[in-house]
């Protein structure tokens, strides 16, 4: 018995001349180029990304009232105004405190008002503070010459961090330009990445599935993170304004800014309850106890609710691509993380029941 050896057609091969390799050097040497240029927008076109996928609700809305162009010209407008407006009040207001302060240094009219009554009976550090205020406040001059280096290295601190609150302020407003013009073109470029998810995947239903699931993870992160953020530092406000605290405002900034990088409200809350019960009589200071310190914990039961809602992914991997990305990517991680760990999510699980049948097909075969 003879084996036919199947005899292969040299010519049928794929060469690879001088030309072709050239080609495919210009092919990697194009991309490389190209990768350098967009880089430096990555994070700009990425936080564009979902803004779009925010207001493209808003946009369909006002769409139908105003036409398409009105619509995204509106979001744009809008969207600046308000990001503009607080950093030019903002910036005129410290213009004319420094102005001002700046005027008092070189006439040497500065004063300082005397320290509050109560900051002495402040645990800890209230006596300390309050003796240092009340000799800066009787020889203003003499203070500022003994902390001259402090000062000037507390000024330096304070000027660089202007400068990265500006910086941070003119990247959204370029990433919100971006976004309307995303939002302009919204039908084009969601056909072009199902188009694109489509090729990828090498199937049409589960492109436009991971299209749906990662427009879905944005929305459900929005609406779970800075929702539930929103909705813990509002209720933990309410109890700060009623009860007197001072920098109440502040304080509620902060508890948000911490909801959003997933740190516990309980660490701003519990100080500020043990603040009031030493201020407060104990009625009032009770009833602001209790008050707190349940909305404190209020996103322990609102993250479930709100965090990936309506989605095919369970609530731990959201919750665990938010922190993850928050830890790696900062503020865009937020949403980043959540998305890629949905999307990897949905594949594996895809891969694994698609390898849970083959073994079934296997043993349901009849015997030869």
């Amino acid at each position: 018995m003879t084996l036919a050896i199947p005899q292969t057609d040299s010519s049928a091969r794929p060469r690879f001349g001088v030309l072709q390799i050239i080609q495919l050097g210009l092919l990697v040497l194009l991309v490389y180029a190209s990768a350098r240029v967009i880089v430096p927008f990555v994070s700009l076109l990425a936080w564009a990304a979902i803004l779009a996928v925010l207001l493209y609700p808003l946009h369909l809305w006002l769409s139908r009232r105003a036409g398409k162009t009105s619509s995204a010209w509106i979001i744009g407008i809008a969207g600046v105004v308000l990001a503009v407006a607080p950093m030019v009040l903002l910036t005129a207001s410290l213009s004319s405190a420094v102005s001002g302060l700046i005027s008092d240094l070189q006439n040497n009219t500065l004063t300082l008002p005397p320290p509050p009554p109560g900051l002495a009976d402040v645990p800890v550090v209230g006596v300390k503070a309050y003796a240092a205020w009340t000799n800066a406040a009787a020889n203003v001059p003499a203070t500022l010459a003994e902390n001259k280096e402090t000062i000037r290295s507390v000024t330096s601190g304070l000027v660089a961090f202007a400068g990265k609150m500006a910086t941070a302020e003119l990247a959204f407003i370029l990433s919100f330009v971006i976004a309307t013009i995303f939002i302009a073109f919204g039908a084009s470029i969601t056909n072009f990445n199902r188009r694109l998810l489509q090729i990828l995947t090498n199937s049409g239903d589960q492109g436009a599935r991971l299209l749906a699931l990662t427009v879905a993870t944005i929305k459900g992160v929005a609406l779970g993170v800075v929702g539930v953020a929103a909705v813990q530092a509002a209720l933990l406000g309410v109890g700060f304004f009623l009860i007197g605290l001072p920098g109440a405002i502040l304080v509620t900034l902060l508890v948000f800014l911490l909801g959003i990088v997933q740190v516990p409200a309980v660490l701003v809350s519990l100080p500020v309850i043990a603040y009031v019960f030493l201020k407060e009589p104990l009625t009032p200071a009770l009833i602001f106890g209790v008050w707190t310190f349940v909305a404190g914990l209020s996103d322990n039961f609102l993250k479930p609710l709100m965090l990936g809602r309506g989605l095919e992914v369970p609530m731990p991997v959201i919750l665990i691509g938010v922190i993850g990305g928050m830890i790696a990517d900062g503020l865009l991680g937020l949403f980043i993380g959540p998305v890629l760990l949905a999307v990897a999510y949905v594949l594996f699980m895809d891969w694994f029941r698609q390898q849970q049948v083959k073994p079934a097909l296997m043993t349901d075969r009849p015997p030869s």
